[in-house]
């Protein structure tokens, strides 16, 4: 796998100062994407032990309040092996720590289709704390949602969704009405 950057103190992808991964490679290539480039699966660096490591000792801040996969696309086939390696070297260091991550896919559509088909997604899905899914939309872009460039997509809980089996969404939406990001 490939990664285009790390961001290690990261305030727009997700709650709290976070450190963020922007992994290569997607296929959904959404109109108005704000991260083209990382499209291309050999965009960037090639993701190693050493890369990991910078990841976890990044992570190693009180004031860090965790770890958010974005992309191109971490549920691309390509590189759900080295996400979950990210995912439960995370989870084993900090494990009072959150993983966000953000798909052009959906969690009940293609995700879920993976999960039957594939030998890692079902894994991935059930060490993170919240997916933001869906494909952004420029024609619903809308700058105010907070955590979501489009209205179309979802803040999910994913330890809810699984245990209750139908989505929840993640209690931190967007509220149009009160124009607060938090409830």
């Amino acid at each position: 796998m490939y990664y285009g950057k790390i961001k290690k103190y990261d305030i727009s992808n997700g709650p709290g100062v976070r450190t963020t991964l922007y992994v290569s490679g997607c296929r959904n290539h959404c109109k108005g994407c704000f991260n083209p480039e990382t499209w291309n699966f050999k965009y960037g660096q090639e993701f190693t032990n050493e890369t990991l490591k910078e990841i976890i000792d990044a992570c190693n801040y009180d004031y860090i309040e965790g770890l958010t996969i974005v992309g191109g696309e971490p549920f691309e086939p390509e590189n759900q092996e080295t996400v979950l390696k990210i995912i439960k070297t995370f989870k084993e260091k900090y494990p009072d720590k959150t993983i966000w991550m953000f798909s052009g896919y959906t969690y009940d559509g293609q995700l879920k289709k993976w999960s039957k088909e594939l030998p890692y997604t079902k894994e991935i899905l059930m060490n993170i704390d919240v997916l933001v899914d869906g494909k952004f939309e420029e024609d619903l872009k809308d700058p105010e949602l907070g955590f979501r460039g489009s209205s179309n997509q979802r803040i999910i809980d994913i330890p809810k969704t699984i245990e209750n089996r139908k989505i929840v969404l993640h209690e931190k939406q967007y509220n149009k009405e009160t124009k607060k990001v938090w409830k």
